[in-house]
């Protein structure tokens, strides 16, 4: 049986990932996306002023990393608090 510490433990890192991980969404959607985007559009990607690339295709991009980071992430948490299936 698993000790409430190591369950309370295993939310912690639970809890402090994902705090994480939407900071990230948060800066890419919210910061780089809109607020930067008048500055980042002195460059270009191809064709494309960089702030509206990156508000139409890279935020997508962190976003699917951000799903693959959080399984893998929470697959190891699961293993080293021995919660995994």
């Amino acid at each position: 049986m698993r000790s409430h510490d190591s369950l309370r433990a295993y939310w912690r890192a639970n809890v402090r990932l994902i705090a994480v991980l939407l900071s990230v969404w948060f800066l890419t959607a919210y910061i780089i996306s809109i607020v930067l985007a008048p500055w980042l559009n002195q460059f270009r990607l191809g064709n494309a002023p960089l702030g509206f690339w990156f508000a139409q295709q890279g935020s997508i991009y962190v976003f699917i990393l951000l799903i693959w980071v959080y399984a893998r992430r929470m697959d190891a948490l699961d293993r080293q608090y021995d919660v995994h299936e």
